[in-house]
């Protein structure tokens, strides 16, 4: 079965926001970078998805100049998808389902921003598609949302993903089952 990498969103309108300095991991590029050499060595397809709010004169509208990835961020090669997307799932308003039938994929690695929003919403479409999903929690951050920190929307989001959307892994996780994919493959039996 093919695989592909989803990365959601990693873009400077969430930098611009003042809620930025609260978010979980502000060095979420790191992690995401690591992920893309990942999947890049494993000749994975990667999908990179920026959302867009055209007109709304926010951060996320594409005018404004922030709908672009980080600057840290490893770079998009050309035969990787960029997509823009202005829903919260990257499905519906893309032709990402396409991209991946096109492909053969069915087992979907995912992170990015907004753990509770974007990312998770993905999570779930993809998972009601039929796509094995991981959610990569060390590549995914968020901000607080109302009393609730960002530590707490994580572990949430995680809690009603685990099991019955996705499976939960670190990138060092991924890396190491890479690394000796006999021993996962003897684990697993």
């Amino acid at each position: 079965m093919n695989r592909a990498l989803i990365v959601v969103d990693v873009q400077e309108s969430f930098r611009v926001r003042p809620l930025w300095a609260e978010t979980l991991n502000p060095t979420v590029a790191e992690s995401v970078n690591r992920l893309v050499d990942l999947a890049r060595a494993s000749g994975d397809l990667i999908v990179w998805l920026l959302h867009t709010e055209p007109g709304t004169g926010h951060a996320f509208d594409p005018a404004l100049g922030h709908v672009r990835f980080f600057e840290e961020l490893s770079e998009p090669r050309p035969d990787e998808p960029v997509l823009r997307k202005t829903s919260h799932n990257a499905f519906t308003t893309t032709n990402l389902q396409q991209i991946l039938t096109t492909h053969g994929v069915g087992e979907l690695r995912i992170c990015g921003i907004r753990a509770e929003q974007c990312v998770e919403t993905t999570t779930r479409v993809g998972s009601d598609l039929g796509y094995d999903m991981t959610f990569v929690r060390d590549a995914t951050t968020t901000e607080p949302l109302g009393r609730f920190s960002a530590a707490d929307i994580l572990e949430r989001t995680e809690t009603v993903l685990r099991g019955r959307f996705a499976r939960i892994a670190t990138v060092a996780e991924l890396e190491s089952e890479a690394a000796s994919p006999a021993e996962v493959a003897a684990s697993a039996v």
